[in-house]
């Protein structure tokens, strides 16, 4: 099993004509995921390199390739209005890989995404894979293998060391979900949680997040009183000095909010194998599992 995505997942690329999304787009259906439209505005009409209708809205290729989910190549200035355009569609999945979107832009797509019939994974993420079935993003599908582990994380690069770290202990994974660096994010790792502990394919989990914000402290909550799999947890930054922005727009301690401390000490209340290191990861979710 998986979540979000499968097989049967019809993609339209938002960007397909841009470097970026053609590259991208090659690499999806190299793997297997079914890219059935592209939209460029005032393209339409014409193919993409290869050979993918392109239509000038996102709607006409809803209407005319059933596409079922989305993903958005777009420079950062009209990324937040392509966001919006996947919202009115109603389309259930939309997945952004732009970074550097600006934040209030961001603040103006979450008040739309609030209630709506969309479910944005991103901005500034990798996208998400199921191994085996679909990938919708940039995460290179050769390194990871089909299995019952599914992979929560605001790192792109850390995603990938966790599916390495997994894959070494013999352990494949159902689906993997780049949630997304910045502070404004559509999907939470609370969200991603509970979508994780609702499928039937997933025996463990593992949840990797990193310094400022709250949202992993929210999410450890919610598992304390709800989650039923094995958790293993990893918190990035431990060493970042306060004040200072690390990597990800959102990585940043401020106002004595969003430390490592607090973090881990949230999810070794609700019962989380805290790894200490990205390189501890497998062998933690081997253990986790047996205990469970």
């Amino acid at each position: 099993m998986s979540v979000l995505i499968d097989r049967h997942t019809r993609v339209a690329v938002q960007g397909i004509t841009g470097k970026e999304g053609s590259f991208h787009t090659s690499a999806m259906i190299e793997y297997g995921t079914k890219i059935v439209a592209g939209i460029t505005p005032h393209k339409g009409g014409q193919q993409s390199e290869q050979r993918i209708p392109i239509f000038h809205t996102l709607m006409e290729a809803i209407e005319k390739e059933a596409a079922n989910a989305c993903v958005i190549f777009v420079p950062p200035a009209f990324a937040a209005d392509a966001i919006l355009e996947a919202v009115s569609t109603k389309i259930p999945l939309c997945v952004c890989i732009t970074e550097g979107i600006p934040a209030m832009d961001m603040a103006k797509v979450w008040s739309v995404l609030k209630g709506s019939q969309t479910r944005l994974i991103g901005p500034n993420c990798p996208g998400i894979i199921s191994p085996g079935k679909a990938k919708i993003g940039i995460m290179p599908g050769f390194i990871h293998k089909r299995g019952n582990i599914g992979v929560i994380s605001r790192s792109g690069t850390l995603t990938y060391e966790a599916v390495s770290q997994l894959c070494d202990v013999g352990l494949g994974q159902s689906t993997c979900i780049g949630i997304g660096g910045d502070p404004v994010i559509g999907t939470t790792h609370r969200d991603a949680l509970s979508l994780l502990n609702e499928d039937p394919g997933t025996d463990g989990i593992v949840m990797i997040g990193e310094i400022g914000g709250t949202h992993e402290e929210e999410a450890s909550e919610w598992a304390r009183k709800n989650c039923r799999k094995p958790i293993v947890g990893f918190i990035a930054g431990q060493t970042a000095p306060p004040g200072r922005r690390m990597g990800h727009a959102g990585a940043i301690v401020s106002g004595g909010k969003g430390t490592s401390e607090s973090k881990i000490q949230a999810m070794r209340k609700a019962g989380f194998h805290i790894a200490l290191s990205p390189a501890e990861i497998g062998q933690k979710m081997k253990e986790a599992l047996s205990y469970s």
